[in-house]
C-alpha cells in the first residue's frame, strides 16, 4: 500500500486550508472526505474552497451529486478509493481531508460496508416515522448493545442503518472502527481550544449569511434540497429552510446554526478522539 494522508478534526478548525499546504508540500492531491460537499451547489453552507482557494491543486469527490440525491457511504467510498488509486497510479501523494468520521474510516481501513434491503429499509422507515428515533434505539440496545452506544438516541438515520444491518448481519457493532495500525497511513488531527473553536465557527456561519447562504439554499429548494433526506439536514440549510417556510426568524436561523455547528464539532471530537492513530495538531484563532 503506497502512502495515505489524512487530516481530520472539528468542522472550522481550517482543514481544507492545510490539506492545500501539504499538496503543495509534499506532491500531493486532495480527496474530499465530508459528506455535504459530494453535492452540487452546497457551496457557501459547506465552506467548499473555491477555485481559486484550492491554489491549482487538484481535489476530487467534489460536486459529484444533486442535492435530490440520497448518497450512501458506500457509493462514496467507491468513489474516494478509486480517486486514491488514481492518485497513487500517477506518483502523487493522495491527501483525504473532512470531518466526517465515517467517511474518513471507510477510506483509511477500507471498510467492507454492507450493502442495502430496500424492503428492510422501507419498514424501519416507516416505523422511525411513527414511533420516533428513542424506540428504536431502545431496540438497538436490546440487539446489539455496543452498537447502541455508538449512536446518538436522537440520530434517526443511522439507527435505522444500524437496525438495517443487523437484520442482515447479525451486528452492526462488527462495522464500527478498529483502529488498527498501518505504518502507511498518517492521520493528522487539527485540535483547536474550545474557545478558538467557538469563535472561528461563529466567524464562519456570519461570512457564510454575509456571503449570500440564504439565496444559496433558495435556489437548492427548486432543486429539491426540502425533499430530500441527506441534504436537507446538512447544517445551515436545515435552518435556513426553516427560514423560508417562515417557520424561523432570520436571527434565529443563524443564531441555531451556530449553536447547532457547536453541538456537531462537539461529536466530532468526540468521534476522532477515540482513535489513537492520530497526531493532534493545535490550531490557532482565526486570525492567525
Amino acid at each position: 500500500m503506497s502512502r495515505l494522508i489524512a487530516v481530520v478534526g472539528p468542522t472550522a478548525a481550517g482543514k481544507s486550508g492545510r490539506a492545500v499546504t501539504m499538496a503543495h508540500e509534499l506532491g500531493g492531491e486532495v480527496v474530499n472526505a465530508d459528506s455535504m460537499q459530494v453535492y452540487i451547489g452546497m457551496d457557501i453552507g459547506t465552506a467548499k474552497l473555491t477555485i481559486e482557494e484550492r491554489q491549482g491543486v487538484p481535489h476530487h469527490v467534489l460536486d459529484v451529486w444533486p442535492v435530490s440525491k440520497d448518497a450512501t457511504l458506500a457509493e462514496y467510498q467507491r468513489l474516494a478509493l478509486d480517486a486514491v488509486d488514481d492518485i497513487w497510479s500517477r506518483g502523487k501523494v493522495p491527501i483525504l481531508v473532512g470531518g466526517s468520521g465515517m467517511y474518513v474510516h471507510a477510506v483509511v481501513d477500507r471498510w467492507d460496508i454492507p450493502g442495502t434491503d430496500p424492503e428492510i429499509r422501507k419498514r424501519l422507515d416507516d416505523e422511525l416515522a411513527a414511533d420516533g428515533p428513542a424506540v428504536l434505539h431502545e431496540r438497538l440496545a436490546r440487539l446489539d448493545p455496543l452498537a447502541s452506544t455508538a449512536i446518538l438516541p436522537t440520530n434517526g438515520r443511522r439507527i435505522v442503518r444500524a437496525l438495517e444491518v443487523v437484520e442482515m448481519r447479525g451486528s452492526f457493532s462488527a462495522t464500527l472502527p478498529r483502529f488498527e495500525p498501518n505504518p502507511d497511513v498518517q492521520l493528522i488531527g487539527l485540535r483547536p481550544s474550545r474557545h478558538v473553536l467557538d469563535e472561528r465557527i461563529e466567524r464562519r456561519v456570519e461570512l457564510m449569511w454575509s456571503s449570500g447562504l440564504v439565496d444559496e439554499v433558495r435556489a437548492l429548494e427548486g432543486e429539491g434540497l426540502r425533499e430530500s433526506r441527506t441534504a436537507s439536514r446538512a447544517l445551515g440549510y436545515a435552518q435556513v429552510l426553516d427560514l423560508l417556510a417562515e417557520k424561523r426568524t432570520e436571527d434565529d436561523a443563524r443564531e441555531e446554526t451556530v449553536r447547532a455547528t457547536r453541538r456537531f464539532a462537539r461529536r466530532q471530537e468526540s468521534w476522532f478522539g477515540r482513535d489513537p492513530r492520530i497526531d493532534w495538531q493545535p490550531v490557532g484563532p482565526p486570525d492567525a
